[in-house]
C-alpha cells in the first residue's frame, strides 16, 4: 500500500484518501496499484456498502504525476494505471467521488466512472491530453461526446478545454455542485452512508442492470485508448511536451506536421 493513500473505515463506508497534497496529489504508479488493491478487497469484503473516494478538502489530484511516468512510461494492459482502471470499471458496490479544487486528467475520467459525484463550486476540472501529445483515455472518447454531444466534448478533448464543478453539475458530469471544500466532502459521506440502510445485493444488482447496456463496447474502448496511450508517450510530440512540462516552458509542436 503507498504511504500516500489513506484508507478509513465507518460502518458500511470505505473511504479511500488521496494524501499527497505537497505534489496536489500527483498519481504515482504505486498509488495506482495502491488504489486497485483497496478496491479489490473491498469488493470482495461484505462489510463494505460503498465506497468514497475523495482528495480531501482542498484538491482531488492534478493527475499522473508527469516525472514518475516519464521514469516508467505505463506498457501496456498490465501497467498500474490499467490496474487501477479495471478494478474500478469491475467495482460492484457504489462508488462516491467527493472532488474540490483541480481533478486533472484521470481525475476528472475517472467520475465517469463512479455513480455519484459531488464536486466544490470552484473546482477546476481539466483533460488535456492533447496539450501533452497524449490522447484520451479511461472511455473517455466514447463517454463523454455521448453525454455532453461531440462539440462540447470536443472543447474538452480537442482542445484540453478546463471547466468548473458548477459546469460539471449542470452537464451531468457531477450530481451537484456545493459550496466549497467542507461542504462537498461532507455531502458525499452523508449520500455514500445512505447505502447502509439499502438492501446491499438488491443495489448491486440494480447498478449492474444501469451499467450494462454498452459494456462490452465502452471495455473496448478502454482498451483501445490505453494501447495508443502507451504508444503515444513513447512518441515525439509527447516527449516534446513531458519535458516542456518539466522545464516548464511552453511545448512547441511548430516542427511537427
Amino acid at each position: 500500500m503507498s504511504e500516500h493513500l489513506l484508507v478509513e473505515r465507518e460502518a458500511g463506508l470505505l473511504t479511500l484518501r488521496l494524501n499527497r497534497l505537497q505534489k496536489k496529489n500527483a498519481l504515482t504508479r504505486a498509488m495506482y496499484s495502491g488504489m486497485a488493491e483497496v478496491l479489490d478487497q473491498a469488493d470482495q469484503d461484505a462489510s463494505v456498502r460503498a465506497v468514497l473516494i475523495t482528495g480531501g478538502e482542498t484538491c482531488f489530484t492534478s493527475g499522473n504525476d508527469v516525472a514518475d511516468f516519464i521514469q516508467a512510461p505505463p506498457s501496456g494492459l498490465g501497467s498500474e494505471v490499467f490496474q487501477f482502471m479495471l478494478a474500478l470499471f469491475e467495482f460492484s458496490k457504489p462508488v462516491v467521488a467527493a472532488v474540490s479544487g483541480p481533478a486533472v486528467g484521470i481525475g476528472t475520467t475517472l467520475l465517469l466512472h463512479c455513480d455519484l459525484v459531488y464536486v466544490s463550486r470552484d473546482a477546476s476540472l481539466k483533460m488535456p491530453f492533447v496539450n501533452l501529445g497524449l490522447c484520451p483515455e479511461y472511455g473517455s472518447s466514447l463517454l463523454l461526446p455521448r453525454l455532453l454531444g461531440h462539440v462540447r466534448a470536443a472543447e474538452l478533448l480537442l482542445l484540453g478545454q478546463g471547466f468548473t464543478g458548477e459546469q460539471a453539475a449542470a452537464w451531468g458530469i457531477a450530481n451537484e455542485a456545493l459550496q466549497d471544500g467542507p461542504a462537498t466532502l461532507a455531502k458525499a459521506r452523508e449520500m455514500a452512508q445512505r447505502f447502509q440502510q439499502l438492501a446491499p445485493s438488491a443495489v448491486a444488482d440494480s447498478k449492474r442492470l444501469m451499467r450494462a447496456p454498452g459494456r462490452e463496447e465502452l471495455r473496448r474502448v478502454i482498451e483501445e485508448e490505453g494501447a495508443l496511450f502507451g504508444e503515444r508517450l513513447r512518441s515525439p510530440e509527447a516527449i516534446e511536451a513531458l519535458t516542456a512540462f518539466m522545464q516548464r516552458r511552453p511545448a512547441d509542436f511548430s516542427r511537427f506536421g
